[in-house]
């Protein structure tokens, strides 16, 4: 069985910083695609970063410059540096990845964590 732990989120106000991890544990073979999303109150899941393999990223619009995904591939393990939170970051974060654990590629969702950025 796979799962992913979020942890690192809290209450900040706001322009402060905080760090998330993810860890995937479980029968893993490979991990591909590794990210974040968010859900705020009454608003669709999105996606707030993402990391292949090899490093590429991609981020939202919203976050650029301010979020930095970077990922542990010996500890199976991604990261989320946040800087300069403002209260629109507020929302759940959630750890996503693809992973090779038996046979054949599936996506695993963590439970996530709150962050809440204070004005």
């Amino acid at each position: 069985q796979v799962q992913l732990v979020e942890s690192g989120g809290g209450l900040v106000q706001a322009g402060g910083s905080l760090r998330l991890s993810c860890v995937a544990s479980g029968r893993i073979f490979s991990i591909n695609n590794m990210g974040w999303y968010r859900q705020a109150p009454g608003k669709q899941r999105e996606l707030v970063a993402r990391i292949v393999s090899g490093g590429s990223t991609n981020y939202a619009d919203s976050v650029k410059g301010r979020f930095t995904i970077s990922r542990d591939n010996a500890k199976n393990t991604v990261y989320l540096q946040m800087n300069s939170l403002k209260p629109e970051d507020t929302a759940v974060y959630y750890c996503n990845a693809d992973i090779w654990d038996v046979s054949t590629w599936s996506n695993y969702w963590g439970q996530g964590t709150q962050v809440t950025v204070s004005s």
